[in-house]
């Protein structure tokens, strides 16, 4: 007598459910990162177009400084470095979590398929200590940017002599964006935990992860993205740190390096428009000192 047996071609409930965590947990992360995005870059809006409504207060070399930079009545200078790096820190946020999601999920991805059942929290600490390092670059650029406005507000030829200097800044972050130290950072912010994806044994920073470790990660990942925006972050602190347009021009410029395919041509391209956009800033800044003569 023969015996027929059948098998069920349909998958496994759990072997199904395992399938189909991954896509919902990358439309979980890309959600929340979305919906992170949408609310710093509201409240750093809010914040500019407040500041926009205040005014600008006027300088002796003809330009104007941005209100950013002094104390509001009644505000101590502690209190105004404190709201200062706050606001920065959202504004930070805004404008890297654009290039810095995809690398929050591959290393979310490579904690997850290692077993880590923390992996989401992990990489919120990574997240953190990424944006720690952002924080303290605002805390390092207050007291210079406070000085820079009391110096041009106290004595009027410092003003009209520094009037072409945030064109030369232009002018030299376009230049940094052909360096080879720009390179070598462009490439460590858009490979981390790339060559982890098949890791082995060799990958202390994922086989070992902790909260310490993915701290550490963070950080690591921060001084390289502060060090490869070290240009487009001249750019906007020069031109205008509350110009939501200057705003919107560097988060282009800095994602577009980070994902395309060729992120070095990218940054070079941006480089070139930097340098003519310098020379043009320098230009307008002769012609006015000239009539102004």
């Amino acid at each position: 007598m023969n015996v027929v047996r059948t098998t069920d071609a349909r998958p496994h409930p759990v072997h199904r459910s395992r399938r189909m965590s991954a896509p919902v947990s990358r439309r979980v992360f890309f959600g929340l990162s979305v919906v992170l995005f949408v609310a710093s870059a509201g409240l750093t809006a809010i914040v500019c177009l407040s500041m926009s409504a205040a005014g600008e207060m006027p300088m002796p070399g003809g330009g104007s400084m941005s209100m950013v930079w002094s104390r509001m009545c009644g505000q101590t200078w502690p209190r105004a470095a404190a709201s200062f790096v706050g606001m920065w820190l959202v504004m930070m946020v805004a404008m890297m979590l654009p290039s810095l999601a995809p690398v929050l999920w591959r290393y979310h991805e490579i904690i997850g398929r290692l077993g880590n059942a923390r992996a989401g929290r992990l990489t919120a600490w990574v997240s953190v200590g990424y944006f720690f390092v952002w924080a303290l670059l605002g805390v390092a650029v207050f007291p210079s940017g406070a000085a820079l406005a009391a110096l041009d507000m106290q004595w009027p030829a410092f003003a009209r002599s520094v009037a072409a200097v945030p064109g030369a800044v232009v002018l030299l972050a376009g230049m940094l964006q052909f360096s080879a130290w720009k390179a070598q950072h462009l490439a460590c912010c858009r490979d981390a935990w790339r060559r982890a994806s098949h890791c082995t044994s060799g990958c202390v920073d994922v086989l070992q992860a902790n909260v310490r470790v993915a701290w550490r990660s963070g950080v690591r990942q921060g001084l390289h993205c502060v060090c490869c925006c070290a240009g487009p972050t001249a750019v906007l602190l020069a031109v205008g740190v509350m110009d939501l347009r200057v705003m919107a021009a560097v988060t282009i410029a800095v994602t577009a390096e980070r994902v395309a395919a060729n992120g070095v041509h990218v940054a070079r391209m941006i480089g070139a428009l930097a340098i003519g956009a310098g020379l043009l800033m320098l230009a307008r800044a002769v012609v006015t000192g000239a009539a102004a003569g």
